[in-house]
């Protein structure tokens, strides 16, 4: 199959949806497929508001029709609700051709507790967006239920996995030398990651951040105590997955949380509040404790057997997560 792939969330982004398309689209292309995916840096862009590290395209909508009748896809994914997604959802309806999304951000959730907008807005604006495709991917059961209550149709099931070869205990856990126990958490720095849930936690030995955002600079200063080490990618990310006694992931309005499966994966066990997301990846399952109390979460976390989170992760397989996106397509008749 050729395979078009238009997303806002690409290349050099570094987030989950990013990690998401590239590992995906790297096991369609091992399969056998034609993926062609359309990010920002095909066109002029101005910076996002409050991310500058995030490029919005300016009026790609006369390029991706350009792209769309040169690469004739047989089936078209657009999973992001920026310039680019609007341009070629709008290029498909033109077309006649059925298309599909799939759902990566509670924007609805996020305007409702840090900006105080109503969430019905956002949502309204998602529906619309969605409900138009042919089929509309989620990663869980706990959101798809969520989403169909809310009114969007056409759901299917797009499960996340992990790298297991990427993310594997390397046994060089004291290479941070830093006093123990070290809980860490991996991801953007940034507001509505409540970041600060796990900043603030009063927690023995050391706390360490792997990532970027706007927000860094301000929670440096606020916070000396903590490790702040930026960005780190690939084989040296899993390094510090795996130095880290817990990893604490405080954020309340993910659609999973990739980095806890990575975090999994490397042996680390997982110290979440009970919210969608956490709840669907570490369940009831002895790799990680859900608890308002997020302190006593990490140190419970302590005591957790690090080979039975190896084990757990190896469970969740790409190749599985491929298939079920290719069954979910939309093919272009």
């Amino acid at each position: 199959m050729r395979i078009l792939i238009p997303t806002d969330a690409w290349t050099p982004q570094i987030n989950g949806v990013v990690r998401a398309l590239s590992t995906t689209i790297a096991h369609l292309r091992d399969m056998g497929h034609e993926v062609l995916p359309i990010g920002p840096d095909r066109f002029r862009t101005v910076p996002a508001p409050s991310y500058p590290e995030v490029r919005l395209a300016l009026f790609p909508g006369r390029e991706i029709g350009r792209i769309m009748d040169g690469f004739r896809p047989h089936a078209v994914h657009i999973p992001v609700e920026g310039p680019i997604g609007l341009a070629a959802r709008r290029q498909c309806l033109k077309r006649g051709w059925p298309f599909t999304t799939s759902f990566h951000t509670r924007f609805g959730d996020y305007f409702a507790q840090n900006l105080h907008i109503s969430a019905a807005v956002p949502y309204a604006f998602q529906r619309w967006f969605h409900n138009a495709g042919s089929g509309f991917m989620v990663q869980t059961d706990t959101l798809a239920r969520e989403l169909a209550a809310r009114g969007f149709r056409n759901i299917k099931r797009w499960n996340r996995a992990v790298d297991t070869e990427l993310f594997q205990p390397l046994g060089d856990r004291d290479f941070l030398n830093l006093p123990r126990p070290i809980f860490i958490n991996v991801g953007r720095v940034s507001a509505e990651k409540n970041l600060e849930a796990f900043l603030k936690l009063d927690l023995p030995g050391s706390k360490v951040v792997v990532g970027d955002g706007p927000q860094l600079s301000t929670y440096r200063a606020r916070y000396p105590d903590v490790h702040f080490l930026g960005y780190r990618t690939g084989p040296d990310l899993a390094r510090y997955f795996e130095a880290a006694d817990v990893f604490v992931f405080p954020s309340r309005f993910e659609t999973l949380g990739l980095v806890s499966l990575e975090s999994l994966a490397c042996g680390t066990p997982v110290a979440a509040f009970p919210v969608p997301g956490p709840l669907d990846v570490i369940g009831n399952n002895p790799v990680g404790v859900l608890c308002e109390d997020l302190r006593a979460a990490a140190l419970k976390c302590l005591e957790i057997d690090r080979a039975t989170c190896r084990s757990y992760a190896l469970t969740f397989s790409w190749r599985k997560c491929t298939k079920e996106f290719l069954d979910n397509l939309a093919p272009i008749h």
